[in-house]
């Protein structure tokens, strides 16, 4: 409550009643003031000017002058005061030149002037003057009371010019006093009235005033929230209602403008948040400002760590060349590049400062861009480039030396020509196998490869495949043992030569990587909406750590073993580009020592939905 009445005082309303009633109080009373001091002077002056008058009008004062020593004459002037003192309301007294009151009109005769009347009156009127004193505060005591009074003296001049004495006049201004004080208490009582109308007069006119502004503040404490369909309306064309005017006008650009940050706000934070590269912002002091979701995934922190957190903790606690004093230093002349690992995985960390709009450093932008991938793939292309150089090099290499020793002598034995040029060919194939696989990466890569897809029997399909290496099979001895239905037919749509491409390696390198009397099933089905090919063997097998790079370009699980059998490292790897320009997939479970198991998924054709399975 005494909080509520402070802001109730507080408010602009009663600071403008307050002073307008000031205003009013301090007008009233310097009116007041002034005609009470006008009434008083004005009461005063008719006093002395209709006693003046009287005493030139009569002979009071020229009977007085006609006596050269007043005070051989005391009855005389004693019968005139008397007579005079009925007419005129007044004390009179009669001075000799001695200060001896010689008549009076009270029991004042017969007592010297000293210490009864106004002495400096009295003097000067000994020197000639005429002279008054008194306007309501000269009192003398009567009856225990104090008695307002007017003093007036004239001066007795004798007939030879001296003065022989005073004529002294004491009225009463108890009347006057009494006059001037109800008119005193008329004007408060009037004051009053009209500071009280002033109150009232001016809460209405504060009113007016306030009344819009508290209207317009509290639509500013509304827009202040973010409600921007505020508007004042305007009732005047004075300056409150041009006020109200532009703060509507302030409405709708305030609107617009906060709308249009809005939208580029969640532009940038849609841009941010989507992000694939981090981005971090950090001040001089070590705080980061900002962020995005990318940054916090690949560094590990969340929003907590942000506001707990300083930034060498978060970043530069992984790497000592990206601490907040080195990076500083790092990008005075401009942006920097370092590199980070963190989680197995690189990072490219480039940073910059940014400034404030008066060119003060205010902190430092960083972004991350994970590289791990475009690493791995510069790592692949040099393997690549260098597996290529290796798998042609030994070819050619046995080539050059047999074809050295048959030019110096060699083809004169037959049997040692034949053997040396059996070896050539073999090398030449196997030279011309890789050519055609590369030859053929190469165009999947590029999307030139030809396809021609129709409608086929993968159950047939699979059939014919395994015809084909069967007699590779047996030569190890090794069961091929088809556990699908060979009735039934399963109908895709697919290049059927590529399919078949796919098949064939992975029965070939299963009978490569199985030993003597092993077990290979071959398995095919349908679930809509995919058709699976399985194949297993219970071979050599993958070793853990290597499973995930078996459709890596030249990955050979046993390089002596594969080379020995004719292989190129490429077979998986084109069967996986294979298989998913068929929009399936190929996946690959191994046990070292236990064996593998290849599984192909392919897309059944939608439209004939359980009608492509006979």
């Amino acid at each position: 409550m005494p909080e509520k009445r402070r802001k109730m005082w507080s408010s602009i309303r009663w600071k403008i009643v307050f002073i307008y009633l000031l205003l009013v109080f301090i007008a009233t009373s310097i009116i007041g003031v002034f005609i009470m001091n006008q009434l008083e002077a004005y009461y005063n002056a008719s006093i002395v000017s209709n006693l003046r008058k009287t005493v030139s009008e009569t002979t009071l004062l020229t009977s007085l002058e006609g006596y050269d020593v007043p005070a051989e004459h005391r009855e005389e002037i004693q019968t005139s005061v008397d007579a005079w003192s009925r007419t005129l309301q007044n004390e009179i007294f009669v001075i000799d030149s001695h200060w001896s009151i010689i008549a009076a009109t009270n029991e004042y005769k017969g007592l010297s002037a000293y210490g009864l009347l106004d002495e400096p009156l009295i003097f000067r009127a000994l020197n000639g003057e005429f002279s008054e004193f008194g306007e309501l505060d000269a009192t003398y005591m009567r009856d225990n009371e104090d008695i307002p009074v007017k003093n007036l003296v004239f001066p007795i001049v004798g007939r030879d010019g001296d003065i022989n004495g005073v004529l002294y006049f004491r009225t009463d201004m108890t009347s006057i006093r009494e006059t001037l004080d109800e008119s005193r208490f008329i004007f408060v009582r009037a004051m009053a009235i009209a500071l009280a109308i002033t109150v009232v007069l001016g809460f209405f006119i504060a009113r007016s005033i306030t009344v819009p502004i508290n209207d317009v503040t509290e639509k500013a404490e509304k827009m202040a929230q973010g409600d921007f369909s505020q508007e004042v309306s305007i009732k005047s064309d004075d300056e409150i209602g041009r006020f109200a005017e532009m703060f509507n006008l302030l409405r709708i650009e305030l609107g617009r403008t906060v709308s249009e940050i809005s939208n580029e706000k969640n532009k940038l934070a849609a841009i941010l948040k989507n992000m694939a590269d981090g981005l971090i912002a950090v001040d001089l002091s070590g705080q980061i400002i900002h962020a995005n979701p990318a940054a916090r995934e690949m560094l590990k922190f969340d929003e907590e760590d942000i506001r707990t957190k300083h930034y060498d903790k978060i970043v530069g606690g992984h790497d000592t060349d990206l601490t907040l004093k080195r990076i500083r230093k790092n990008c005075e002349s401009g942006a920097a590049m370092e590199l980070m690992s963190h989680g197995g995985a690189t990072y490219a960390v480039r940073y910059d400062r940014f400034q404030d709009e008066g060119g003060q450093d205010i902190g430092v932008i960083m972004l991350l861009q994970d590289i791990t991938e475009q690493q791995k793939l510069e790592k692949m292309q040099t393997d690549f480039v260098a597996n290529v150089s290796h798998e042609l090099k030994t070819p050619l290499t046995t080539i050059k030396s047999y074809t050295e020793t048959l030019l110096l002598g060699g083809v004169e034995n037959q049997e040692t020509a034949a053997e040396f040029l059996k070896i050539v060919d073999d090398e030449a194939d196997r030279m011309n196998r890789l050519v055609k696989d590369l030859l053929q990466l190469s165009r999947l890569d590029y999307k030139q490869e030809k396809w021609h897809k129709k409608e086929g029997d993968l159950i047939m399909l699979l059939k014919l495949a395994v015809k084909k290496v069967e007699m590779m099979a047996k030569a190890k001895n090794q069961r091929l043992n088809i556990l699908f239905d060979a009735d039934t037919r399963i109908l895709l749509e697919m290049d059927r030569d590529r399919i078949e491409q796919v098949v064939l390696n992975i029965l070939s390198n299963a009978i490569k990587y199985t030993g003597e009397d092993g077990r290979i099933d071959i398995d095919a089905y349908a679930d809509p909406p995919s058709a699976y090919i399985v194949i297993s063997d219970n071979g050599i097998g993958i070793p853990e750590g290597e499973v995930a790079r078996v459709f890596e370009r030249f990955f050979r699980v046993d390089k002596a073993r594969s080379r020995s059998a004719g292989g190129t490292g490429l077979g998986l790897a084109i069967s996986k580009q294979i298989i998913e320009e068929h929009k399936g997939s190929i996946e690959i479970e191994s046990k070292e020592r236990k064996g593998t198991r290849v599984m192909v998924t392919l897309p059944l054709p939608p439209i004939r939905g359980k009608k492509n399975i006979v």
